[in-house]
């Protein structure tokens, strides 16, 4: 979809350094070559050199007109999802991802639309149908250029449901109807960690926390005004690139201009974070941020040694005592690429429970809820195999002892920076005393152990630099 409103407006703030959209076709040609989806095989200097690393899903397409930036794109179960944001003020030196508001509305945007798509994604016909109404439920999401309800799949379908404009002028446009009943508010910060651990002295282990705080605010009004607050505890790492919900009505910027880019100093902006808000009627996340914390939560060791027509074994994983002993889930995938099913196995664990999967090319180290009181686990074995067929998995990357562990876990009621939500600091501004529940949640996200026998590919050690 295009809006000839927003490309004038482009047109406008952008002025001398201003490129213009070319047809449908010539920028669905140019972001397939971006995304390496066409020509992959041939070496393009611009695309492919390993200076240029793919830190987020911000893009520069190269078009006849130049070169159109930025372009917000991922790949997801097959599908591209991609759109232009809009930046209010000149290109050239191009402005800092966190200024250009349209960035964060475009993500949510697209978000909306993914979940929209992947909610019953069961077959190809229900996907058509689903992908034929987008049009449709875009005029209501998005009807001028400026998503007003980015949570898709809370919209209809079709124009006869469409409700009419509020007539209560002071309703903003994100609240698609008026909520009657006991008011409750629900709040969830869920924090992935990403993680490469190396075991060597020459190459640093990286980690990063992402979050995200979901919010349901049922509360009666058509613009009820309601502020949150998010704490930290008194050692807690402080919260960064902190990107918000555009139903915020008003924010410090002190707590915008915290960067993970910049070292920290002493004046870093540390809480509490207060955001008021008139929320959608439906759930929304609030803010995304990321933050520096001292150490992963889960420690390991991985070495893996070929020898003659086996391969040995070795994994040691150390929770860190500062993290909850409580799982919902904790287990550790170790995939052989490029082999034949496992023939033969021999292992000992001194904790949990080690699983083959149904191609045997897979070994589950199923932890469970909790580690053990020492907080040490370890596993040691040998491995040998059979003919390798077409159905076992391949990796260009992951040959010969190049390998890894691959963590996954979740802990409920936890996060990694501390973060949590103060009930007692909740104002709204509607009768009666709604109720409050909060939840927390830590999940693992891309947690790789690489084989410290063996070196770890290059783009691996910069994907969190």
């Amino acid at each position: 979809r295009r809006y000839p409103t927003v490309e004038i407006r482009a047109e406008a703030f952008n002025g001398s350094t201003h490129v213009p959209v070319p047809p449908d076709s010539a920028f669905l040609k140019a972001l397939l070559f971006d995304l390496r989806l066409t020509d992959d095989h041939i070496f393009v200097e611009h695309r492919d050199t390993c200076t240029r690393i793919d830190r987020s899903s911000v893009r520069s397409l190269r078009t006849q007109g130049g070169d159109l930036w930025p372009v917000l794109a991922f790949q997801e179960r097959g599908l591209i999802y991609a759109c232009l944001p809009l930046v209010e003020g000149t290109l050239e030196p191009r402005p800092p991802l966190l200024t250009v508001s349209g960035l964060s509305q475009g993500l949510a945007l697209l978000l909306g639309i993914m979940d929209y798509i992947s909610s019953s994604q069961k077959s190809e016909a229900e996907m058509s149908t689903k992908i034929s109404q987008l049009r449709m439920l875009l005029i209501q999401a998005c009807p001028l250029g400026t998503p007003l309800n980015t949570n898709i799949r809370s919209l209809n379908s079709s124009f006869e449901d469409i409700q009419e404009m509020p007539t209560d002028e002071n309703q903003p446009a994100w609240r698609s109807n008026t909520y009657r009943g006991k008011p409750q508010v629900s709040v969830c910060i869920t924090e992935k960690v990403k993680c490469m651990q190396y075991d060597k002295r020459d190459v640093v282990d990286t980690w990063q926390v992402y979050g995200a705080v979901n919010c349901k605010c049922d509360i009666e009004g058509s613009a009820p005004n309601v502020t949150l607050s998010l704490n930290l505890p008194s050692n807690g790492p402080p919260l960064q690139d902190i990107v918000v919900h555009h139903c915020v009505t008003s924010i410090d910027p002190a707590m915008l201009m915290s960067s993970s880019i910049e070292p920290l100093d002493d004046s870093v902006y540390n809480g509490p974070y207060r955001f008021p808000f008139i929320p959608p009627s439906d759930s929304f996340n609030l803010c995304y941020y990321t933050s520096q914390v001292p150490v992963p939560p889960i420690l390991g060791c991985y070495q893996l040694i070929e020898e003659e027509s086996q391969l040995k074994i070795t994994v040691n994983l150390k929770l860190h005592e500062s993290i909850k002993n409580y799982f919902e889930y904790c287990e550790a995938r170790i995939p052989f690429f490029n082999r034949g099913p496992i023939a033969q196995l021999e292992y000992k664990v001194s904790y949990g429970q080690l699983e083959l999967s149904r191609e045997k090319s897979l070994l589950v180290w199923v932890i469970g809820q909790k580690f053990p009181k020492s907080l040490e686990v370890s596993l040691t074995g040998t491995v040998s195999f059979g003919t390798a067929g077409k159905e076992h998995p391949t990796d260009y990357v992951c040959t010969g002892n190049t390998a890894y562990v691959k963590m996954h876990f979740r802990i409920p009621d936890f996060t990694l920076t501390g973060c949590y939500v103060d009930q007692h600091s909740i104002q709204i501004s509607a009768p009666g005393k709604p109720k409050f529940t909060a939840s927390r949640e830590l999940i693992s996200s891309e947690y790789y152990l690489w084989n410290s026998k063996a070196p770890a590919p290059i783009l691996y050690k910069t994907l969190l630099d």
